[in-house]
Order: structure tokens, then C-alpha cells, then sequence
């Protein structure tokens, strides 16, 4: 018997069902299309999020055609939304993990900035869940309960009202060393009265569904990055993947000590099975997909698959910094705006397209970096997975700014896989995470191509221009 594991992302979901003997047996996946705002509101509909989960689940069983044991659910971590407990029924959009439009709030906390990166292991920004469950009380509902987007997703499979533990540590609202909500937090947020969901393990069982056919078990709840770090086998500390989606998110394992960190990562619950909690340093590019899709409007390519194509084999000078949403770890710097510096009249869309590849790889880069510095201990290879894996441009400038093996990860499946695993440990507590985790072999490996020394050149140019990319603070 199998179990079906549901990714539901940013621009699409996706459903895998696995059978422990013959693999992946079945597939479905469905676009979403969120909608961006004037003043950096970025937003989902929650009909159309719940209707693509039960699509792509159903659609997945009939094509694995056997019985499904238990069902998993991968979320997007930030994403919130007003719901109405007693019937269901949405009552403000999905605000999503892009949004931009607490800031005002976060600046209002600014002097409570070291004390909340002590308790959480967060970073005071927009991106994670309180400061956008707090505009929106403030801006759009203040009825009903305002939870992350996977509390609500159970609720209509389930009726149980929950949130996973790593989904939990992405709040701002959770001491990351007892794993609770914590009330001094709530009340800086003015969420201190809020109906909260049960905070739950990775491996937990949280209720039954007949949304799929009979009555299934549904466990292995978790965020989508962490079931990705947990798919491609990173079980212990200094192991680390990037997935290139979306945005571009590198995790790294750090085992039992929640690092707080010093360079602008951030550090969350990778996943608590067994009574035990791992966790993770993490750090973010906000425009990765969503950079080539900025590409793909402006008319330079036809869309993700024409990037090889089209790539120069040099970028001739032409530097790009891909702040199109500003700019994530280690800056937090959502006021950043995009840079392109070095073009001539001889610059042509390859260029362009290679630039902004070199870009993105150049984010990631400043990424690995600080993991180094925070940890005491250098990454030696990164594993990858997501969409623009498939470029073998972007991978290969990947490695060679890196200065470091890259290792792509077999499957697209990476974060279903991950949550896959999850429902297996759900349904046998008893087992290690390791015997869930099965061995992989890359479907490429990316050697550097590049000198050091041209690396350390790069990388000095593209942080000079990034620093352009934004004004500096003010002092009082």
C-alpha cells in the first residue's frame, strides 16, 4: 500500500503517490496563479489552493490505482489567512510568504529585534507569518481565526486544527528551544488573544480524511523546504540543498543546536521526529523562477526552456543583481531594487539572460558564505533540486561561484518525496528517519570551471553593485 503526498506551493500544486516497492506510482500537479498588488501585496485564493489539493490527490490515486495508506501535506510556511472555525469558509485572500505589505509593522518593532531573533531564531521581517497575520488583522478581517495556510488545508481534510512544528518555528510567534507558542511574542505582534492551532510533530498523526476515498490517516505534515532537506538526504549537520524554485532556498542540517545566527540566516525546526527536534540554518533569494518569468514578459526569451539557448557563453562585463523583490538573506533588504551595470552597445539578450543567471547563483553564493561563517564549518558540495535545475547554465555558474561540486538531485519531486517520508514515520513512529530516506545518486554533478581567483573577483564586482541596490539606513 502507498501514500500520497501533496506539495501544495507558491505557483502550483503537485501530488505523488509512492509505493514502498515500486516507486513513484503516480503524479498530478496544477497551476496556481497568484496575483501581485501595488504596494507589494502578493495573494492566493483559497478556493483555488484547496480545489487544486483535492484535484491533484485524486488525480494521483487514479493513477496509482492501489490503496493509499496515509496522506501528507508539504505548505509553503508563510502563507496566512482569516477562516471561519465553525464552517470553514475563507474570509480574506491568502496573504502570501512574498508579501511585502507588513513592513510598516516590522519597522514599528524594530527595538524588539535582538530579542525576537533570540527567541526564534527569526529574522523582524514580512516574509515569516506574525507580522502578515497582524496586518491583516489590522487591514482586512478581524473575525474568525488567522493561521498559517496548512492549518486551514487540515481543517477542510480533517477538522483538526493544527500546525506542524517546523511551520510553527516560521513564525515569529514560537520559542524555537521549547517549541510553544510564546505569549511576550504574541503581544508584540498584538496577537496575544488569537486562537491558535496545536503545534504538532512531523511525524504525527492528525486525523483521518475521506476526501480521497474510505477514511486514510493524515500525517507528515511539514514545510516545503524541510521535506526537501529531509527528501535529498541531508540527515546530518554541515549537509546542505538548495532548491531553485520560485525564489532559491539553501538549508543547512545543523542537528540539535538551533544557531542563532550572526549573518543574516535564520535558523527553523527541520523536523522533530521521535520526540526529537533537528534543525536548520536557512537563508533566501526571493526572484529565482520568478527572475526568468521577469525575463520571459519583457519578450528577452520564450520561457525557462529557451535560457540554454539563449545564454551567452560569457557575459561580456554585464553584471546583474535580481533584486526584482529585493533582497533576502543575508541583506533583509526588501527596499533593494534590481541592477544591471557593464552593457554596451554591444550587450545582446544573452548576455542579459547570462547575467541574470550569474545573479541568482551570485545570491546563493553570499548564502554559502554565511552558513561557513555561522557554523565554523565550510560546505564541501551542495545538493539542488527545483525547476531551474534543468539549466545547465545556472547550475554550472552555480558551481563554479560556489567554487564547489553541485550535486542535482534525481527527481522533481524532492519536497513530495520529503513529505512522503514523513507519512511513513506517521504510520511507524518506531522507524529512524534514515530508513525513510532512501540513497540517491545525482543525475548530474557540476564541477567548478572557474579559476579561484576569477571567482573572488565576480563575487567582489557583484557585491559592489548590490550594495548600490539599496539606500543606506538611517541613524538617529
Amino acid at each position: 500500500m502507498a501514500v500520497l503526498a501533496i506539495d501544495q506551493g507558491t505557483s502550483g500544486t503537485k501530488a505523488v503517490v509512492l509505493d514502498p516497492e515500486d516507486g513513484i506510482v503516480g503524479v498530478a500537479e496544477t497551476a496556481i496563479n497568484p496575483r501581485y498588488l501595488p504596494g507589494g501585496g502578493v495573494e492566493q485564493d483559497p478556493a483555488e489552493m484547496l480545489e487544486s489539493v483535492l484535484d491533484v490527490g485524486r488525480r494521483a490515486i487514479a493513477m496509482a490505482a492501489r490503496p493509499i495508506r496515509a496522506v501528507s501535506l508539504a505548505n509553503q510556511g508563510e502563507t496566512v489567512m482569516a477562516w471561519d472555525r465553525d464552517s470553514g469558509r475563507p474570509l480574506t485572500p491568502a496573504i502570501v510568504w512574498q508579501d511585502r505589505r507588513a513592513e510598516g509593522i516590522c519597522a514599528d518593532l524594530a527595538a524588539h529585534t535582538e530579542f525576537i531573533a533570540e527567541r526564534t531564531g527569526l529574522v523582524l521581517d514580512p516574509y515569516f507569518s506574525a507580522p502578515k497575520m497582524a496586518w491583516l488583522r489590522r487591514n482586512l478581517e478581524t473575525t474568525g481565526v488567522v493561521t498559517t495556510s496548512d492549518t486551514w488545508l487540515i481543517h477542510q481534510l480533517t477538522g483538526a486544527f493544527v500546525t506542524d512544528v517546523s511551520t510553527a518555528s516560521r513564525s515569529l510567534v514560537m520559542d524555537i528551544d521549547e517549541l510553544r507558542w510564546n505569549r511576550p511574542l504574541l503581544e508584540l505582534f498584538g496577537l496575544e488573544d488569537e486562537p491558535l492551532p496545536d503545534i504538532v510533530s512531523n511525524d504525527q498523526i492528525v486525523g483521518t480524511t475521506n476526501a480521497f476515498g474510505g477514511d486514510i490517516p493524515v500525517g507528515g505534515l511539514v514545510v516545503d523546504q524541510q521535506a526537501a532537506l529531509l527528501a535529498e538526504g541531508c540527515l546530518t549537520p554541515g549537509m546542505a540543498k538548495c532548491t531553485f524554485g520560485t525564489g532559491a532556498f539553501l538549508l543547512a542540517n545543523t542537528g540539535a543546536a538551533a544557531v542563532r545566527s550572526q549573518y543574516g540566516l535564520t535558523s527553523s525546526v527541520a523536523w522533530r521526529t521521535g520526540g526529537t527536534a533537528v534543525y536548520c540554518t536557512d537563508g533566501q533569494v526571493y526572484t529565482a523562477a520568478s527572475a526568468v518569468r521577469w525575463l520571459t514578459s519583457l519578450g528577452v526569451i520564450n520561457g525557462a526552456q529557451d535560457l540554454d539557448k539563449v545564454a551567452a557563453a560569457n557575459s561580456d562585463g554585464v553584471l546583474c543583481v535580481p533584486a526584482l523583490a529585493g533582497l533576502a538573506a543575508p541583506w533583509w533588504r526588501s527596499d533593494a531594487t534590481a541592477a544591471l551595470s557593464g552593457m554596451t552597445l554591444s550587450t545582446g539578450r544573452e548576455h542579459l539572460v547570462l547575467a541574470v543567471l550569474e545573479g541568482i547563483a551570485a545570491q546563493v553564493a553570499e548564502l554559502v558564505s554565511a552558513v561557513a561563517r555561522d557554523t565554523g564549518a565550510p560546505l564541501t558540495r551542495l545538493r539542488v533540486d527545483g525547476g531551474l535545475t534543468q539549466s545547465r547554465v545556472l547550475m554550472q555558474a552555480t558551481a563554479s561561484i560556489l567554487q564547489m561540486p553541485i550535486d542535482v538531485y534525481p527527481s522533481p519531486h524532492a519536497t513530495a518525496l520529503g513529505a512522503a517520508a514523513l507519512a511513513e514515520l506517521s504510520l511507524d513512529p518506531g522507524r529512524a528517519i534514515e530508513d525513510v530516506s532512501p540513497p540517491w545518486q545525482p543525475s548530474s554533478t557540476y564541477e567548478p570551471q572557474w579559476s579561484p581567483d576569477r571567482a573572488t573577483e565576480f563575487r567582489a564586482a557583484w557585491r559592489t553593485l548590490a550594495s548600490t541596490t539599496f539606500a543606506p539606513r538611517k541613524t538617529r
